[in-house]
């Protein structure tokens, strides 16, 4: 456990707080604008206002999984949902206090949120962020004469963020519509054909937004390879690595 600890106070210390303070703030948008579906189409297509900002939660975990791998963005995931159910808490208890001022009966609809949807929500991006990371951490692997290029960087940015968009919408239409809806929603159910449906679209809308920025995310990543940003957190897991295998070796 003080293995742990340490190896999380290094790696928050190593990630810029910039790209922390994005990527925390992405997620807790992007759970809040899917309250409003911004595009329908038929029964086969919709899209939330959470597409907006999702592009910059996938390509920050794209960011640091290049830099840092994937048990490092994964952890950050990890604290960037903990920080999201923070807030969530604050918003419901802020929803609950009653107030004479004005009729605030939308906002408290919207911050006291539904539990499932957040569960499902919850459970889908874990998923979603560790198919991701580790799918594009593999992929770049297989780039050996130029794995820090151009071409690996976006070829692992494309396919990763594809899977695990599509993942992250499957499962949270899964749940949402096929588990809770029929039991808390008097019925409302999705047949699992447009479950995947929803997904493949939603993932090609969000990929589209990926292409466009994935430029960026390039462009943090060589200038963190020239400043050698967190080289403390890479030499220490090198290190651990190394010791480990020695061991098992022996």
């Amino acid at each position: 456990m003080k293995k742990l600890y340490y190896e999380m106070k290094l790696l928050t210390r190593s990630i810029p707080g910039l790209i922390m303070t994005l990527f925390c703030a992405s997620v807790i948008l992007m759970n809040l604008a899917a309250n409003k579906t911004i595009v329908t189409i038929g029964d086969w297509f919709a899209l939330d206002g959470g597409i907006l900002v999702s592009w910059l939660c996938f390509l920050t975990m794209d960011v640091v999984t290049k830099r840092f791998g994937p048990k490092a963005a994964t952890k950050l995931s990890i604290i960037a949902i903990l920080v999201n159910l923070l807030a969530c808490l604050v918003l419901f208890v802020v929803a609950k206090i009653p107030s004479d001022a004005d009729d605030y009966t939308v906002l408290n609809s919207i911050f006291s949120g539904t539990w499932f949807i957040l569960l499902s929500s919850t459970i889908a991006f874990i998923v979603s962020a560790i198919v991701n990371n580790f799918s594009n951490d593999a992929i770049g692997k297989m780039f050996k004469k130029n794995p820090d290029g151009k071409a690996a960087f976006i070829t692992r940015t494309y396919i990763s963020t594809f899977i695990g968009q599509f993942i992250d919408n499957l499962v949270f239409s899964i749940l949402t519509f096929m588990v809770f809806a029929p039991i808390f929603w008097d019925g409302f159910s999705w047949t699992f054909l447009q479950c995947i449906t929803c997904a493949l679209t939603g993932a090609l809308a969000e990929l589209l937004m990926e292409i466009i920025f994935s430029p960026l995310g390039y462009k943090i990543c060589k200038k963190w390879e020239e400043e050698k940003v967190g080289q403390q957190y890479l030499d220490y897991i090198n290190n651990k690595e190394s010791g480990e295998s020695n061991e098992s070796t022996n």
